[in-house]
């Protein structure tokens, strides 16, 4: 039996955790022990990925060569585009089916930032933090920062320096394998947790929102982004998008977690035989930018309170919600509670009280179980794929054969 485990692959044992998590939530919930594994896993993920990508980013910068080809520009213009197209479709969706819903008081909830320039101030503060700090609180725009400032001030020393930070970078990598490796027990405690303590009671007075929300989501994570990706590389996209889905979205479903995920998405790119000076920087970029499932939740839940007010939206005031939703949520993961507490952010757009706007993320958190789940999942696992499309569009570029498939089955 053992054997037979260790011979399947990572994806096919993490579907056994989830399937025995779920029932051993459903008939032993008091077992609560079992969610001890789901958080081993996820603290161990948390711990690790500052410093894989610290190290890596380090080790990369050190060792570039002059004249190598990276692709952090048209990466980070894919995260920034779609990130508004998914904002653009989620408003979209809200028109098309206006939802009202039952608003309730939230006493004690964190302050939410009140202008798009606190979310800002906040982001180039965060850049230069203290980059032992950082590293604790798991800040990647400051660990991007630091990491590139050294590693270019050791392009210039011995090579042995330079090998020994490499070395370092393989090292730190085998361990984040490890952590990998175990990932079925993780997950089964993160399911095991989920079922036992929440249900499904809670979400079902919500349940036409959740809908929404996730069906945004799906439209814009099956349909818009591949066809952005085909635009880009001209061959059909959705291998590389089912790769995603399977490989690391799933995890990033029940991780809840974009920082926890960036190991995996870099053993991912590894595997696609994506250039590491790319990835190693592009993927913890993406855990902070690339938000489009953020912009959804913003966009759906503000127009959610509009509706219910009975506020009138004409299409000047959709479009800035479009562009406000893209650029909070942007700023997302700097903000704690993510992207529900920039809801009222958005609210002061149409004049809603702080006040009413509060219990709108109120309800957010409600369905925060499914909600926050797959924006992680849609978020994280188009890291990896942006990535992905923009080296692979600039082979097509170049008229070099993509090998799409090749990569997908290594």
């Amino acid at each position: 039996m053992l054997d037979f485990f260790k011979n399947l692959s990572l994806i096919k044992r993490i579907a056994i955790g989830i399937v025995i998590g779920a029932l051993l939530g459903v008939f032993v919930p008091q077992w609560t022990f079992i969610a001890v594994l789901g958080d081993l896993f996820v603290g161990a993920l948390r711990a690790i990925a500052p410093i894989l990508v610290f190290v890596l980013i380090l080790a990369s910068v050190a060792k570039h060569q002059t004249g190598t080809k990276t692709f952090i520009k048209p990466i980070i213009a894919l995260y920034l585009f779609t990130t508004l197209l998914a904002g653009v479709i989620a408003v979209i969706a809200s028109f098309i089916f206006p939802l009202e819903i039952t608003l309730q008081q939230v006493s004690e909830m964190q302050a939410a930032p009140q202008a798009l320039s606190e979310v800002v101030n906040a982001i180039l503060t965060n850049i230069v933090q203290n980059p032992i700090q950082a590293m604790s609180e798991g800040n990647y725009l400051a660990l991007l920062f630091w990491a590139a400032l050294i590693g270019f001030a050791l392009r210039n020393r011995r090579q042995q320096t330079k090998d020994l930070a490499d070395d370092l970078s393989t090292a730190i990598t085998h361990v984040v394998q490890l952590i990998i490796a175990v990932a079925p027990f993780g997950i089964l405690g993160l399911v095991y947790q989920s079922v036992a303590t929440t249900g499904i009671q809670g979400l079902a007075q919500y349940g036409q929102l959740l809908l929404l929300l996730v069906g945004t989501m799906l439209v814009v994570d099956l349909i818009a982004y591949p066809l952005v990706a085909f635009f880009l590389i001209r061959q059909n996209p959705y291998p590389l998008v089912f790769f995603c889905l399977k490989e690391s979205a799933i995890p990033a479903f029940f991780t809840r977690s974009s920082a926890a995920n960036i190991p995996i998405n870099m053993m991912l790119a590894k595997h696609l035989g994506l250039s590491e000076e790319s990835y190693s920087i592009s993927l913890p970029l993406g855990a902070t930018i690339n938000m489009g499932g953020a912009a959804v939740t913003i966009s759906i839940m503000t127009l959610a309170a509009v509706h219910t007010l009975g506020i009138e939206v004409n299409i000047g005031l959709a479009i800035v919600l479009c562009i406000l939703s893209a650029l909070s949520a942007c700023g997302a993961s700097g903000i704690a509670g993510g992207s529900l507490l920039l809801i009222p952010l958005a609210c002061s757009l149409f004049g809603i009280p702080n006040e009413i706007a509060m219990q709108v993320v109120g309800v957010g958190f409600i369905i925060g179980v499914i909600q926050d789940s797959v924006e992680t999942a849609v978020n994280s696992s188009n890291d990896l794929f942006f990535t992905a499309v923009a080296e692979l569009a600039d082979l097509r570029k170049k008229g070099k054969d993509l090998k799409l498939k090749e990569r997908l089955a290594n």
